[in-house]
């Protein structure tokens, strides 16, 4: 029986990159859109190309009731999850102002997306992993913002939601480890995809300014730590990690850098 995997927010950026390299890898795959079909359509495509059981599934992840919807018909079609990962997450549409201006349903919206998506999805996963005897993977795609923030762009729920994440993975990482789930974290710097577009080339220089490694980071960059970390023989002694991957941004001395907010 092939192995199957569901990653979030799948249709473009680091999601779509993972879910292509697991059906190059013989998986049959999830893939999950909120607001861009077409996008999640060519991704299929590219996946079936390969062999797999390609299923797109539409959810907002940060509403409870599209995660069961998404989650039960995955499990229907393929009867069993070996892999989840929860990347789904962002910082749109940031209000003006600082924390005291913010409305607080702005501050819901972005805990439910980069936080309580992350629960809705893993209990789901982890309770068939556990019934069907499934050694699994969880994967949570967290941020460097979970260590270090912005200071003019002021995002702080996304900062507060992913800081969350790497302590969600550390608590159910040794909870669930115990039935062979290994749950972990990975947190990336500055990937350049598609939603960089939005970005200037005097933003684009300012961004790699703060970066050790002076450049920002693909989506290959992330991909292979993705498919280490499902890799159970490989990855079965690391529990409940969270892996910076952000060319030395997260390190101590790196982060006067960033609080400089000079571009």
């Amino acid at each position: 029986m092939k192995k199957t995997i569901l990653v979030t927010g799948s249709s473009n950026g680091i999601g779509a990159a993972a879910v292509e390299a697991f059906a190059k890898d013989g998986y049959d795959v999830g893939i999950n859109y909120c607001n861009s079909p077409a996008d999640a359509e060519e991704v299929a495509a590219r996946c079936r190309a390969y062999g797999a059981d390609a299923q797109i599934y539409q959810a907002d992840v940060s509403k409870r009731e599209d995660c069961e919807r998404m989650m039960n018909a995955f499990l229907e079609h393929f009867g069993r999850i070996d892999v989840l990962v929860n990347n789904a997450g962002g910082a749109l549409k940031m209000p003006k102002g600082g924390f005291v201006d913010m409305p607080l349903d702005y501050w819901d919206s972005q805990i439910a997306l980069n936080l309580s998506a992350a629960a809705y999805c893993s209990q789901a996963a982890a309770k068939n992993m556990i019934a069907n005897g499934i050694h699994g993977a969880i994967i949570n795609i967290s941020s460097i913002h979970s260590l270090v923030t912005w200071i003019r762009r002021k995002p702080l729920p996304y900062s507060a939601g992913k800081a969350g994440l790497n302590m969600f993975t550390k608590s159910i990482g040794v909870e669930l480890i115990k039935y062979g789930i290994n749950v972990n974290c990975i947190a990336p710097g500055l990937i350049y995809t598609k939603i960089m577009s939005r970005y200037n080339e005097r933003d684009i220089n300012g961004f790699n300014r703060k970066i050790p490694a002076g450049f920002g980071g693909q989506t290959s960059d992330i991909v292979p730590m993705i498919q280490f970390l499902a890799d159970k023989e490989k990855s079965r002694f690391i529990v409940g990690q969270t892996i910076f991957i952000d060319g030395g941004q997260s390190i101590d001395g790196a982060i006067d850098c960033m609080l400089e907010d000079d571009y």
